[in-house]
């Protein structure tokens, strides 16, 4: 999928937010879905989305551990934006099985366990969410990991077989925060309380002083296995 690629980076060269995000429904009608986890990245994307009408089918993942403060944002942005995010939950059964056999908290037990439940609560339902799309658009940006500095603004995803669009890659979380401010766009009031990224609840911590972007997630593993997965599959 070199060339596609290729293609696609050429026609989005310089181009505006929505400019790109424009194209890409043009060129992928019906077909180009937003992920949100309601984080300050995903919000400006979002603010673009529903400001601009774009014909850009928007989800996000509901694990059953969120933070109410990522409710209230979910909220928040639906009264703003008058607009419909669809929500797409864990299968139930493999959810009980989990809980029955190992416990609601063995994802500390090992990276394994961890992986595991990731794979129940996030990444089963991003496959079934990416359903027919040909496009995926995310809130990545290069500075948030070192994993994420090797990525590209557009992607080939080899496992979900489809395009990748970081639209902000190049952005700076102050870059973002300016944005924000100046929008007034709804944002997570974890935000402000030193949580950068926010996931599910027992796997995030506020980052203290000098601490990486991604610190606070899963914050008793090794740094290098900072990744759920749901971004850890393109190639």
């Amino acid at each position: 999928m070199e060339t596609l690629v290729d293609e696609i980076k050429r026609s989005l060269a310089d181009r505006h937010v929505v400019e790109a995000l424009a194209i890409l429904t043009e060129r992928f009608p019906g077909k180009v879905v937003f992920s949100t986890s309601f984080g300050i990245e995903d919000q400006v994307i979002a603010h673009f989305i529903f400001s601009n009408n774009l014909p850009i089918r928007v989800f996000t993942l509901e694990t059953g551990r969120l933070f109410p403060e990522t409710y209230y944002v979910w909220n928040r942005t639906l009264e703003t934006y008058a607009a419909e995010i669809e929500a797409y939950f864990p299968d139930t059964c493999a959810v009980q099985r989990l809980i029955s056999q190992k416990g609601p908290s063995s994802f500390y037990e090992s990276i394994e366990n961890r992986k595991e439940c990731c794979r129940i609560r996030k990444i089963e339902p991003l496959q079934r969410a990416l359903e027919g799309a040909a496009c995926w658009i995310t809130g990545i940006r290069a500075d948030q990991s070192d994993n994420r500095q090797g990525m590209s603004q557009v992607e080939w995803d080899n496992t979900n077989q489809l395009i990748k669009f970081h639209p902000i890659y190049t952005w700076s979380l102050d870059d973002v925060w300016q944005f924000v401010k100046n929008q007034n766009i709804p944002y997570n009031p974890l935000h402000d309380k030193g949580f950068p990224s926010i996931g599910c609840a027992p796997c995030t911590r506020a980052v203290r002083a000098g601490e990486d972007f991604r610190a606070g997630r899963w914050w008793w593993e090794d740094k290098s296995k900072k990744e759920c997965g749901l971004h850890a599959t393109s190639s």
